[in-house]
């Protein structure tokens, strides 16, 4: 244990500038936190619903505002994600991260001062408006952040790094948490949202002091600023075997590659099966991660306890609690599972226990219509928490990993924008139809979500090869051959449905690689001709090993 924690202190110390780039990039989503465990408190307080004209509404027109608030963010961060795509690959990611921290910090002053000198009624549209306006901030920067990350963190710490974005969302879901606990009844208008002013300016000023994405720069042309940013994450000299290996195969997987138009890059989506396949699973393992009850758990918890017959004052203070495990649970999976148990376990025994915590609290809400308070009730209780923290183990942090290292590098922009879209429009659905089957038709709803659950730790168990410690040029050669026997051999007892088959190795398939490659003259040329002051240089890339790569 001992040696295992200096080991990680040493890494720690090493990579510190790509740690530091990491919580640079993760302060953009302290504010997305902050508004999902705060709007979830305020929306049934009476006066938030008193100062935008809702009180003397009916339960039902109340429910469908409700909706509509909370998924106003997620209409415009639907705009941003599929925007993203353009704006990264033309002008870079880091111009496009700092554009979106505009727009989010503009979207914040405006929800924050919503309603002065105006009626009710008008105050309701600008803050519809403002949520809106904020939400393409919000989308722009997730999907490019999904890319920027991945392009730029070591491979060993990868999953960290990527995964930090998900320690953000659960610290400002806490803190907001807490805070409607502490200030019952005491917001008014959209004074939730003055806090998350605060991260946005903060991720604005971190982010100038950032660099740009090392494969976009290569994809650029711009080759001698890509080995200067390796050369930083890494803290290493630009000279340095790693430096050299990494950016050698950066620059042979873009051959043929350079300067693709987005309409190019969807055209590539079909390339090939394998191009296809690698394209699809991101935006699967995203509509997976929205209809498992996360969303619904995470804004709508107040309710969800107050319908299991919580008194009002016990509703918000294990809401507050719920926001501390959550948090917890975050630091934890950030510092100890994810890049250590890898992405496949994870999202395999917490899709197991999100689906049993469902299936239990969807039988309880059956058989209980009454809201009385009786021992299974605090099973119920002790279940949400069972879930949430499962979630936080594997699927509100692995996904994002596993599609940003799946994606195709020459297409990954593309990709990750249609998978972040997709959290926005199935995040969106459930926003709006879930307050309203919460209060016609509650346990269906906590089954439908149980059952999705299982089939998706089903999923991962059979098609999903494990991809921690790859570097991100050679994952595309897990999906190339033998992907379900690839699958079965990294999942928990996999090796009962094989029997003697066994995949070909990654190191195998990169050698049947090289030898088509070679056969290539044009390609080879190339690469070749980018590999020049290289070889120059001394540097021998075929005697490199796999485990020199940084990134």
């Amino acid at each position: 244990m001992a040696a295992k924690l200096e080991k990680e202190l040493q890494e720690f110390i090493q990579y510190r500038n790509a740690y530091f780039m990491a919580f640079s990039v993760a302060t953009g989503f302290l504010s997305f936190g902050w508004d999902g465990g705060m709007l979830g408190g305020i929306l049934a307080l009476p006066s938030f619903q008193k100062y935008f004209g809702l009180l003397s509404e009916s339960a039902s027109v109340r429910a469908t505002s409700s909706g509509n608030i909370a998924s106003a963010t997620l209409a415009g961060a639907l705009f941003g994600s599929l925007s993203s795509s353009y704006f990264s690959s033309r002008f870079g990611r880091k111009p496009t991260l700092l554009a979106s921290a505009v727009i989010s910090i503009v979207g914040s002053i405006i929800q924050a001062t919503v309603g002065i000198g105006i009626s009710p009624h008008a105050r309701l549209q600008v803050l519809y408006f403002s949520r809106i306006f904020g939400g393409v901030g919000i989308g722009s920067s997730a999907a490019a952040m999904s890319s920027y990350i991945p392009e730029c963190a070591p491979r060993t710490i990868r999953g960290r790094c990527q995964g930090s974005i998900a320690v953000a969302a659960a610290l400002g879901n806490m803190l907001a948490s807490l805070c409607s606990t502490s200030h019952q009844g005491k917001c008014s208008g959209a004074c939730h949202s003055l806090p998350s002013i605060i991260p946005g300016a903060l991720f604005l000023f971190l982010m100038l002091f950032q660099p740009e994405s090392p494969r976009w720069l290569v994809e650029r042309g711009r080759y001698e600023e890509a080995a200067a940013v390796l050369a930083y994450i890494a803290r290493k000299d630009p000279s340095d075997d790693a430096v050299v290996l990494t950016l050698s195969e950066i620059r042979a997987d873009f051959v043929g590659r350079h300067n693709l138009s987005l309409l190019a890059q969807i055209r590539k989506m079909g390339e090939s099966k394998t191009i296809a396949l690698r394209c699809i699973i991101p935006s699967l393992a995203m509509l997976f991660q929205q209809w498992c009850g996360s969303f619904a758990i995470s804004f709508y918890t107040p309710q969800i306890f107050a319908s299991l017959g919580l008194s009002p004052t016990l509703t918000l203070l294990t809401t507050g609690i719920l926001g501390v495990v959550k948090f917890i649970v975050a630091c934890i999976t950030f510092t100890f599972i994810i890049d250590n148990w890898g992405r496949k376990k994870p999202l395999i025994y917490g899709g197991i226990v999100q689906g049993l915590m469902m299936l239990w609290i969807g039988g309880y809400a059956g058989a209980h219509h009454d809201q009385r308070v009786v021992p299974a009730t605090y099973i119920s209780v002790v279940a949400i928490f069972l879930y949430s923290i499962s979630f936080g183990f594997g699927w509100g942090f692995a996904p994002q990993v596993l599609s940003s290292e799946v994606a195709p590098g020459h297409l990954r922009t593309v990709v990750m924008s249609l998978a972040s879209a997709m959290i926005w429009v199935f995040t969106y659905v459930i926003a709006e139809i879930t307050p309203i089957i919460l209060e016609r038709m509650a346990y269906g709803t906590y089954l439908v979500f149980g059952v999705i659950s299982f089939i998706m730790a089903a999923w991962v168990y059979v098609f999903i090869p494990e991809t921690t410690g790859y570097p991100l040029e050679d994952i595309k050669y897990l999906f190339e051959k033998d992907i379900i026997v690839r699958s079965l051999e990294d999942a928990p007892g996999g090796w009962i449905f094989l029997g003697k088959r066994r995949a070909t190795t990654v190191h195998e398939l990169k050698a049947m690689n090289a030898c088509s490659t070679d056969s290539s003259k044009e390609v080879w040329k190339e690469f070749m001709s980018h590999s020049r002051e290289e070889s120059a240089q001394g540097h021998s890339l075929s005697s490199q090993k796999p485990d020199g790569h940084i990134i």
